[in-house]
C-alpha cells in the first residue's frame, strides 16, 4: 500500500517522464508535493523503489525509471487506501471495556487497528478491523492496542512478519525502546528509539535496514511495545 504522498510523487514522476523523457529534479519534486526539504523526497524515492515501482538508473544523473504505472495501479490502492485506512493511531477508546477491558481467563479483548511496518515507512494504521483477546500477563498499566507486524526490518530483535504487537500507547518513550512512531504526521513504523540532541533514530534490527534519522519535530511517539503474539 502506498501513502499519500508516494502516490502524488509516482504520478508526477510518471507525468514528466512521459511528456519529457527526463525525470524531474529532487527540487522539482519537492516543490510539487510542498515539501520543505528534498530529504523528504529522499525516503519516498527510497521507499517507491524498494516497493518496486521505480528504479535509479545506474550511472546517470535524475534516471528514474518508472517500473509500474501511477495510473491504475496507484488508483486502485488509493481507493482502497481511502476506504479502510487512517494516517495516525486513533482508536476508538471510547467503547465499554476499551480503557480498561475485562480480563477473562487472563485475557483481555483488545482493538486490532491494522498493520504497522517494521521496514520502510508506510502508511498502515487503520481504524479498529478486528479485537482480539490478549494475554492479560503480557501488557502494562493503560490503554493498549494490536497491531498487525508487516516487514522484515525487526527480526533481531524477535520481531518477525506476521507477529500481533501489543502496543502500550503512550506519547514519549526512553531511548531504546521499540515504539510506534509517526513520521511527519502520516507514515508509522515499528522501530526502536534513540534520542540523539536534536534528531531522532529509528533504529532496524537487521543490517540489511539503514537508520532511518530525523529532526525530533517530524516524529511522535504513538505508543510501545509491549508483547508480542505469533499464530505457527
Amino acid at each position: 500500500m502506498l501513502t499519500k504522498k508516494q502516490q502524488q510523487l509516482l504520478s508526477f514522476i510518471d507525468k514528466r517522464v512521459s511528456d519529457t523523457g527526463v525525470s524531474p529534479s529532487f527540487e522539482e519534486m519537492k516543490d510539487a508535493l510542498g515539501l520543505k526539504s528534498k530529504s523528504g523526497i529522499h525516503r519516498l524515492i527510497t521507499a517507491l523503489e524498494e516497493r518496486g515501482f521505480i528504479r535509479r538508473l545506474p550511472h546517470r544523473a535524475r534516471a528514474l525509471e518508472v517500473i509500474r504505472s501511477s495510473s491504475a495501479e496507484v488508483g486502485k490502492k488509493a481507493k482502497e487506501a481511502a476506504a479502510k485506512s487512517a494516517s495516525v493511531v486513533t482508536p476508538d477508546f471510547s467503547r465499554k471495556g476499551a480503557e480498561a477491558p475485562a480480563a477473562n481467563d487472563g485475557f483481555s479483548d483488545l482493538p486490532v487497528l491494522g498493520r504497522i511496518a517494521a521496514g520502510t515507512p508506510i502508511e498502515a494504521i487503520q481504524h479498529e478491523v478486528d479485537r482480539i483477546g490478549a494475554p492479560a500477563a503480557l501488557m502494562a498499566s493503560g490503554e493498549h492496542y494490536i497491531l498487525e507486524v508487516q516487514g522484515e526490518s525487526m527480526i533481531e530483535a524477535g520481531i518477525h512478519d506476521g507477529d500481533m504487537a501489543i502496543i502500550q500507547r503512550k506519547e514519549d518513550a526512553t531511548n531504546g525502546e521499540i515504539v510506534v512512531a509517526l513520521v511527519d504526521g502520516e507514515e508509522a513504523t515499528l522501530k526502536r528509539l534513540r534520542k540523539k540532541g536534536a534528531s531522532i533514530a529509528l533504529e532496524a534490527a537487521n543490517p540489511e535496514f539503514e537508520t532511518r534519522i530525523y529532526g525530533a519535530d517530524r516524529v511522535s511517539v504513538q505508543g510501545r511495545l509491549v508483547g508480542l503474539m505469533r499464530r505457527y
